[in-house]
């Protein structure tokens, strides 16, 4: 049975529009004869459904597609975001300090102790990397990195002072800013990370060429669909563009420029600690 999820930028606040704008793209499949899930589903373990052969529909991360499911994955159009940091079909990423810290550029971080969602995150870990690798002495940077998870307990541990620094999507800084605003209060931006492309909307490469086109097609159409325009408002879509999957070797390419450094990850010489 097909399944579809929209597991990013997935807020509770933002769901009701998701919704919205897979009802659209659903009744467009149905019309070419595509049987479409009725729903989105929702909390389920990422690295599974990436790998499910049934994936109609989902949103992943550009390290996803470039590395540990590029052959499961299969890239079907980019958002083009109306969010801050965000220039056509790419995104970056800010990075965020608390108002009451000391720093004020990315030089004065250095021994400090990072939050990071996941190391393999573009936005918050890989895009990082690459913005502090000029700045590292012998391959580190860090005193500590803190995997969290998620970008938003990230969140919770840089407020709470358990870490100094993080970088987070500017699209989902944009919805927080949007939405919880109070989630945000107390932090400051001090840099924004290179551009990259966007995460794109993604299919099992297993189905077949056909089918991902028809998919392609139905997603494509559901964006100039007349009840799915506030919807897409809601998550800040302006629209879509297919890009050659070559566009996301710019995230590879980013990468290689901290590797060349020699600042080989994020916590280096320095622990990885695992945040409950």
């Amino acid at each position: 049975m097909a399944i579809a999820c929209l597991p990013w930028y997935s807020l509770p606040e933002v769901e009701p529009a998701q919704d919205a704008v897979w009802s659209a793209i659903a009744r467009h499949l149905r019309h070419a004869g595509v049987a479409a899930p009725e729903r989105l589903i929702r909390n389920v373990p990422i690295p599974g459904v990436f790998c499910d052969p049934d994936l109609m529909l989902a949103q992943c991360c550009g390290y996803d597609v470039v590395y540990g499911f590029a052959g499961s994955l299969m890239v079907l159009a980019t958002p083009v975001y109306a969010a801050p940091g965000c220039e056509g079909p790419t995104y970056r990423s800010f990075v965020l300090v608390r108002d009451d810290s000391p720093f004020q550029e990315i030089g004065d971080l250095r021994g400090g102790v990072c939050a990071v969602n996941s190391f393999n995150s573009h936005s918050g870990a890989n895009a990082l990397r690459a913005l502090v690798a000029p700045l590292a002495r012998d391959g580190r940077f860090f005193r500590a990195v803190k995997v969290t998870g998620a970008h938003v307990r990230s969140l919770e541990l840089l407020m709470s002072g358990r870490a100094d620094v993080m970088a987070m999507d500017c699209v989902l800084h944009a919805l927080l800013a949007r939405h919880r605003p109070a989630a945000l209060h107390g932090t400051r931006v001090i840099a924004a990370t290179e551009a990259a492309p966007a995460p794109p909307l993604v299919t099992s490469a297993v189905a077949g060429r056909d089918r991902a086109a028809r998919v392609r097609e139905a997603v494509l159409a559901a964006m100039d669909d007349p009840e799915a325009v506030s919807a897409k408002a809601e998550l800040l879509i302006d629209r879509l563009e297919v890009l050659p999957i070559a566009r996301y070797a710019r995230i590879v390419e980013i990468e290689g420029e901290a590797v060349r450094r020699g600042f080989f990850e994020l916590h280096a010489t320095s622990p990885a600690i695992v945040e409950g």
